[in-house]
């Protein structure tokens, strides 16, 4: 008689950004090394797909933020969340792994509670920074939850969640930068002369507001250091159009282009997270809709906007945000760090000092063993 293979579990794994979907894409690894018969089903990008997710929505038409940017694509929301509120009730899905995008994500955990579908909630949306209510409402609604900063475990526990801190899920990302000249050689870049890097942004709306200003600092600044050059960072599936990029060389391994660079402009996000690991001095800008900014001020609860100096709880990189976003305020940030001065000496320490907060790597193998206990109390494996 022939043997079958043993049904693995069915898992719903939940990215709507491009940081998300390089998360998800080693968490869905991590799964497949643990059940090698599961079948994962989400929402996410290129880097999910490649790793055998079967799509129900990808980035392009997920990638929005902000209050008010989001209300033109409210549509498309509503029809993908009944869409996935079908398959929850189906009785198809054994777990929901969400993966920050807090409103569509916390609001997914809720429906999967209600379903009786058990929720690891993976890197914990900021909710503590801004809405306290949504904190509480996913530590009632998420069975665990794995967060990715030192400090938000406690945060959640004081809610009554379960909730782990895993690690920074970038110290996962071990792939091989090239050297030097293997990677200017790559981007047509010279190896011998400085790099200033931009990282505008990976969505549409991002590049809109922060990529004119970045690349006009850039070339006041290559106007008084000849020797400098510019390379603009950019996501895989995002094509920065020629005319827009004013010429320049677009990167596609953003890695490697921070590791390489003497200093950089870097959009608030994950990627201030990433220069910190490289310890490339940065500085940070910021600029969203005029209404989502004033809202987003009413509420917000922390004195820092980059991750960088949130975890190092306390200013380490320059933050400018909405109209502090010039050329010359970016230039008058970013010239004492393309220098040998004080002020670059004393970034590069703290910037060691945010890598050592950071833990260990190993978080999408955290999350997967997490994942497991979870299936095993809920019998949804034996």
């Amino acid at each position: 008689m022939e043997d079958h293979p043993v049904k693995g579990p069915v898992i719903l794994l939940l990215a709507g950004e491009a940081s998300g979907d390089l998360h998800g894409a080693h968490v869905a690894r991590a799964l497949r090394a643990r059940f090698p018969n599961c079948e994962i089903v989400g929402t996410g990008g290129g880097r999910m797909a490649a790793e055998g997710v079967e799509l129900l929505a990808e980035l392009e038409d997920l990638a929005v933020m902000g209050f008010v940017e989001v209300l033109s694509r409210l549509p498309f929301f509503w029809k993908l969340e009944r869409r996935v509120r079908r398959i929850l009730t189906s009785g198809r899905i054994d777990l929901v792994i969400p993966i920050d995008y807090p409103g569509f994500n916390l609001r997914i955990t809720e429906a999967a509670h209600r379903a009786g579908v058990p929720v690891l909630f993976f890197i914990a949306p900021q909710v503590w920074a801004w809405k306290a209510g949504r904190t509480q409402r996913l530590a009632r609604a998420a069975d665990r939850i794995a967060v990715i900063l030192p400090f938000e475990a406690e945060l959640f526990r004081a809610e009554g969640g379960r909730a782990s801190y895993v690690g920074h899920p970038l110290l996962d990302h071990v792939e091989e930068v090239p050297d030097r000249d293997t990677f200017c050689r790559r981007w047509h870049l010279d190896p011998d002369r400085p790099i200033l890097a931009l990282f505008p942004g990976s969505r549409a709306q991002e590049l809109d507001r922060l990529l004119d200003p970045f690349i006009q600092a850039a070339r006041r600044l290559a106007a008084s250091h000849p020797d400098l050059q510019v390379a603009i960072a950019r996501a895989p599936d995002l094509e920065i159009e020629r005319s827009l990029a004013d010429g320049l060389p677009q990167v596609t391994d953003g890695r490697g282009l921070l590791r390489h660079s003497r200093a950089a402009l870097v959009k608030s996000g994950t990627a201030t997270l990433e220069a910190a690991l490289e310890g490339t001095p940065f500085v940070v800008a910021y600029r969203t809709h005029p209404l989502t900014f004033w809202l987003a001020r009413r509420v917000v609860r922390v004195e820092h906007v980059a991750l960088a100096n949130l975890v190092a709880d306390t200013r380490v990189v320059p933050e400018l945000l909405q109209g502090e976003v010039t050329p010359n305020r970016l230039v008058e940030e970013i010239q004492p760090l393309l220098e040998d001065t004080p002020v670059r000496r004393e970034m590069v320490t703290a910037l060691a000092r945010i890598r050592e907060r950071l833990g260990e790597p190993g978080a999408a193998d955290r999350v997967a063993a997490m994942a497991e206990e979870i299936l095993r109390e809920r019998g949804r494996i034996e």
